[in-house]
């Protein structure tokens, strides 16, 4: 088992402390040091936090150098360092935290690559072949990647974990609150139509409940707001929704360039009858219209929810075969952290893995 540095969000809710927590899980030994609270004083500023994201934190690398001096470098020597995401670091602050090991991996679900996020990206691009290993979540990442100068990169999909998202021993109260027809849970994004989307549903009668973030930003708010349950939900609640809907809806980032996200995986785990785009990726994972819904546009959508909604046999037939099938595709955050494990401690080369779902 290896002891390992793992520098990432660690806050309960996200997937980065979920897969930390995943590592201990599988017997090895994690230390968590969370960058974003020693820099938050940077990051979340009125005004800093916009521009340091939008200029890719490159003027931020002094404070970076020297947050790594103070909380890392008096540190013993690890068997791994995980860096979750990625974002902060550049080439100088890499090198301070070579030195705590022999093996470097960076973890980033986004799209680091990609041209969404603009300059977000621009230190962890300059500081990919620093590297031992680089895990990214779709095809043009990794090619991308090695164009940066990657030395080694492993494909992945994204992952559900096997705690959090588990609806064993929910509490009967949460699940009585967020009791829901149609449910979708996420932020509202400037540019991607997901408003469209669900005004169109609800033009078409379905009865839809909406709990994310940043909703109010919406022009059509006005329209929105009384299918809006509440802010963004984590934890057990998260659980809780997709458990106790009939129907949850999964929606993709254009601008990330996404086939398959988070929600697909976590939803079938969590319990819940996953609705998504039809894509390449989705139909890999799921047969459609036997353990998952698929859609090409509003008005499909709102045709297949009316069909289950209108027949509990075939709906409760496919949410458990959703959820058979997910347990079945080794995309547990376990199994995807082994994955890496391998990929970094192995002498054979583990990053031909590639993760064709058949």
């Amino acid at each position: 088992m290896a002891t390992i540095l793992y520098i990432g969000d660690d806050n309960t809710g996200s997937t980065s402390a979920h897969r930390a927590k995943a590592l201990e899980r599988l017997g090895h030994s994690v230390s968590i040091q969370n960058p974003y609270v020693g820099l938050n004083s940077s990051l979340n500023g009125k005004f800093s936090g916009a521009f340091h994201y939008k200029t890719g934190f490159v003027w931020l690398q002094r404070a970076v150098v020297k947050w790594v001096q103070e909380n890392l470098c008096n540190t013993s020597n690890y068997d791994l360092v995980w860096i979750d995401s990625g974002e902060l670091f550049g080439v100088k602050s890499l090198k301070l935290i070579k030195s705590l090991t022999s093996k470097l991996v960076l973890y980033n679900v986004d799209d680091p690559t990609g041209s969404r996020d603009g300059k977000r990206f621009d230190s962890l691009k300059k500081s990919m072949p620093f590297y031992d290993l680089i895990v990214v979540v779709r095809n043009e990442t990794e090619r991308e990647c090695y164009e940066l100068g990657a030395r080694k990169v492993l494909r992945v999909f994204r992952s559900y974990d096997e705690v959090a998202h588990s609806s064993d021993n929910l509490d009967l109260n949460a699940l009585l609150a967020f009791q829901s027809e149609v449910a979708f849970i996420g932020t509202w994004m400037p540019h991607e139509g997901r408003d469209e989307f669900l005004i169109e549903l609800i033009k078409q009668n379905i009865p839809l409940s909406i709990w994310g973030n940043g909703w109010h930003k919406s022009k059509y708010y006005m329209q929105l707001k009384p299918c809006i349950r509440g802010k963004s939900i984590y934890g057990r609640d998260y659980v809780a929704a997709i458990r106790s809907s009939k129907i949850c809806i999964g929606m993709l980032s254009k601008g990330n360039r996404d086939l398959h996200t988070q929600r697909s995986l976590e939803i079938p785990y969590a319990g819940g009858l996953f609705c998504a785009k039809r894509t390449t990726e989705h139909n890999a994972m799921y047969l459609e219209g036997e353990e998952a819904v698929f859609w090409e546009d509003a008005s499909e959508c709102a045709a297949v929810c009316k069909q289950l909604l209108g027949d509990d046999t075939l709906r409760e037939r496919i949410r458990k075969a959703g959820f058979d099938r997910v347990i079945s595709l080794g995309v547990g955050n376990e199994e995807v952290c082994k994955k890496v494990i391998q990929a970094i401690f192995s002498k054979v080369d583990q990053t031909a893995y590639n993760p064709v779902i058949k």
